[in-house]
């Protein structure tokens, strides 16, 4: 390949990674134009093969091949255009497999909405977005979206019950009763089914925006990433190519498919690999581990969160991981302690891995023969090496790379980058100079191409002049016992100008006095470093990807940046 992502005599344009990459890894990829393309060749080649399995339920790729036809063919009556935004506020449901397939298949860009995401919020993205179509649950229709709609753009509403396409009724996550059809919304289901043919001339081109993915706010207003079809095509071809799976693989929807990393690791990969996609409306670890049981995949990926959560639930056991082949972890930090008791407990190996929204999820991650190691000045654990077509640089402030082992802002330059965001030029030009993405997160990479993640610039603390990054202390704090979950932020302090909070949330049944854990950091960190308070929580907030968000912790600790 060009090495575009490396200027001459830089120490990054031998491309140290490729040497831990196999044949198979370096090779390239032909992706098809789009995941509708993908669909329609699977449809043709194995009709019958189950797609989404939802509890009970069950759809065959032909049968979501003409679902989302005819979901396409009533937004296009309804007089959607090429380019026109529809958003989808939906959980991880058939529902939101049809609405986002047949978007795609009239032509139109998809805006993925966090179900989670309150009317403020919502509003933002309609009006930002210049939404012509909502879909959506007809529970949050009735509940705030009627009224947040009615200042927006949308002029198409499309509303589901998210009870469709099974019968078991888990009343775990399916807790909630089917509403009346809504007389200002089409029905989303009864359209899928009533034969609507898709239109032959919008079928989507490489080009084109797939996707607004508007970012979480974790770092202030959300902006919205411009996924193209070559984007996300590009990583869900890598993940076929380079993951090893059977033929007909069985992935489970861990990460909610409005987040990047599902979108495109979870429904894109599985599509693309004509295997099947088993959802369960959303996380609840008594849920996924039954669904482990009766469907027995070979892939997930979701955040370390999440996996703390299965480990720390009475019922798991090993049998209910034996069927996996490959484990990713991503969207959150992996704490390498985490690491080690999952596969002391259940077996498999958790593999990191680095991506953000701009890059269309995966950028770096640990290949499948290989263990990521862990940094032995700083403990932390690599997210794994770039791809064969990608280039990751480390800067320091003045632009300038950094050697191999010295902290730098990471920055990535590959197919899976994104042109840019939506209608915000200044934020472009700033965050993609030249295409390349400057990502705001602090790391560096050793001499043989692993790359590590520090923290995000913005959440270093600054302790009477001395840099403390908080995964290093989390990472420390998830060693211990008794810690289920850690988040360590900055605080106002008056001598030292920040101090350093530990906030903690216990395993179940476990008990630890707050000075005992930050006398036990105190012990392995740096006096500078370890947390001079600590308070535990019985859960810390989230987003709905399982990201813990320090900024919110921040707030209650009296820190409003």
């Amino acid at each position: 390949m060009t090495d575009s992502g490396s200027s001459p005599g830089s120490r990054y344009g031998a491309q140290p990674w490729l040497a831990l990459l196999d044949d198979v890894l370096r090779a390239p990829v032909n992706p098809d134009d789009s995941l509708v393309h993908a669909l329609r060749r699977t449809a043709a080649e194995v009709p019958d093969r189950t797609f989404l399995a939802y509890f009970d339920g069950r759809l065959s790729h032909r049968e979501v091949d003409e679902l989302s036809d005819s979901v396409a063919g009533y937004l296009v009556a309804r007089g959607l255009e090429r380019g026109d935004r529809v958003a989808v506020l939906l959980q991880n449901s058939p529902l939101f497999v049809l609405a986002v397939l047949g978007a795609w298949k009239a032509g139109a860009t998809v805006v993925p909405v966090n179900p989670m995401y309150k009317s403020g919020e919502v509003t933002h993205v309609l009006r930002d977005g210049g939404v012509a179509a909502l879909i959506c649950s007809d529970r949050a229709w009735e509940s705030y979206l009627r009224e947040t709609a009615a200042g927006s753009p949308v002029r198409i509403v499309l509303t589901g019950c998210e009870l469709d396409f099974q019968s078991r009724d888990d009343t775990r996550v399916l807790a909630f009763e089917r509403l009346p059809q809504a007389p200002d919304a089409e029905d989303l289901t009864a359209v899928a089914r009533y034969g609507h043919q898709a239109p032959a001339d919008r079928a989507p081109r490489p080009s084109d925006v797939a996707l607004i993915s508007y970012t979480s706010g974790t770092s202030g207003a959300p902006k919205g990433a411009t996924n193209t079809h070559a984007n996300i095509m590009y990583n869900a071809e890598r993940q076929r190519t380079g993951l090893p799976l059977p033929e007909a693989p069985v992935y489970f929807a861990m990460a909610p498919l409005f987040h990047i990393t599902g979108m495109v690791c979870q429904l894109g990969a599985s599509l693309n690999s004509a295997g099947t996609l088993v959802l369960v409306h959303r996380f609840e670890p008594g849920v996924v581990l039954d669904a482990f049981t009766e469907h027995r995949p070979h892939y997930t990926i979701g955040p370390s969160t999440a996996f703390m959560a299965l480990a720390a639930h009475p019922a798991a056991t090993p049998d209910h991981f034996s069927s996996f082949r490959h484990i990713s972890s991503g969207g959150a930090p992996l704490p390498p302690a985490l690491v080690e008791k999952f596969r002391a407990g259940f077996g498999p190996y958790i593999r990191n891995g680095y991506g953000l929204t701009e890059c269309t999820a995966p950028c770096a991650s640990v290949p499948p023969a290989l263990e990521a190691p862990v940094d032995p000045v700083s403990g932390t654990l690599a997210v794994g090496v770039p791809g064969a077509d990608t280039v990751v640089r480390i800067v320091d402030d003045q632009g300038a790379e950094v050697p191999f082992g010295e902290q730098g802002e990471i920055l990535v330059r590959g197919p899976q980058v994104v042109p840019g965001y939506w209608r915000l030029p200044e934020a472009t030009a700033e965050t993609f100079p030249d295409g390349e993405l400057r990502t705001g997160d602090i790391g560096f990479m050793d001499a043989e191409g692993w790359l590590y993640v520090v923290d995000r610039k913005k959440d270093m603390i600054n302790a009477s002049g001395f840099k403390v990054w908080p995964r290093e202390v989390e990472d420390v704090l998830y060693t211990h016992p008794a810690v289920r979950e850690a988040a360590v932020v900055g605080v106002p302090d008056a001598y030292r100008g920040e101090t350093v909070k530990a906030y903690i949330s216990l395993r179940p049944g476990a008990e630890e006095d707050p000075d005992a854990l930050a006398a036990y950091c105190k012990e392995r960190l740096a006096a500078y470093k370890y947390p001079r308070q600590v308070e535990i929580l019985a859960d810390l907030p989230k987003t709905a990807t399982g990201k813990i968000l320090r900024r919110e912790l921040r707030t209650r600790s009296g820190d409003s940046r």
